[in-house]
Order: structure tokens, then sequence, then C-alpha cells
């Protein structure tokens, strides 16, 4: 008989359907004193599926995977225990200043999030988000997942 851990596991399918989700991933890296550092952010895609997120090139995450490139991020949802869900990504951030993975974040992010800007202003709002900014791709080492629906009831 499977243990809880093993019934409240998601399939490789659940986890990338709950990831494309709108959800708001928690980014930890570590900070120069050796302590987490931990923050929300939205995130989209790469081109290949890779999860990535945008931010200031001079951020304290930025710093702090220039110096150690280890991450590990969460989403998460549920407001009760028998419908929680969530994912923990286990891995390295790769920094790209590219211009081009910056641009693919960032129309990810305009799709899949409520930025204040119109249909419209796509572009406007792609070209505001470019500047001093890099993206950071996640490469994924190791996934965790529940999903408490499994065993509800």
């Amino acid at each position: 008989m499977a243990n809880v851990r093993d019934r409240i596991k998601m399939s490789s399918e659940e986890v990338d359907a709950f990831l494309h989700e709108r959800q708001t991933m928690s980014i930890a890296t570590i900070g120069p004193d050796g302590r987490p550092h931990v923050v929300a952010m939205w995130y989209g895609f790469l081109e290949d599926g890779a999860p990535a997120f945008e931010t200031y090139r001079k951020s304290q995450k930025v710093l702090n995977l220039r110096r150690d490139p280890r991450m590990t991020c969460l989403i998460e949802d549920g407001n009760r225990y028998e419908n929680l869900r969530g994912v923990e990504l286990i891995g390295t951030g790769t920094i790209l200043e590219d211009q081009e993975p910056l641009r693919t974040i960032a129309r990810s992010l305009f799709e899949r999030y409520e930025t204040g800007f119109g249909p419209d202003q796509g572009e406007e709002y792609i070209n505001f988000m470019v500047a001093k900014r890099v993206a950071v791709r996640i490469d994924i080492d190791d996934v965790v997942s529940w999903n408490h629906a499994k065993i509800a009831g």
C-alpha cells in the first residue's frame, strides 16, 4: 500500500498543468551571509517551456545567483487542508542577459497576469520590462509536489 506522500504526489502532467495556472512563485536564493533570501515573483516560460522570471539586473536575487546559482522555488495554492496543492522546484538559476529571452518572458507575463496594461499596449509593456532587467531561467534538478485533494474523504 502506498504511503500518503506517494498518494498526494502529482504526475508530471499534473505538475505541468499546475505550473501553467496563474500563480505566484516564491523564489529562494542564498544571500551573502548564507541565509535564504525569499521573494515572491510572477513567472512565465521560455520558448523551450522552461520556467523563468524577469527581474532587475542589480536585484539581490541576481547578485545571489551570480555568487551561487542554487535556488528553490515554491508555487502553492489552497486555503483549506483538503485542497492544498503545491510544487517545489529545486535547481539552479541561469541569468540570461540577451534581449530575446527577456522579451519572451515579458510576453509570457503579459499573457498570464493582470499587468495594468491593456491588450493594445503589449509592446509598450514589453519595452518597459526589458530596460535594466535580466531573465532568470530555472534549470530544474528535482520536483516535489503535493495535491491533498487526492486523499480527501
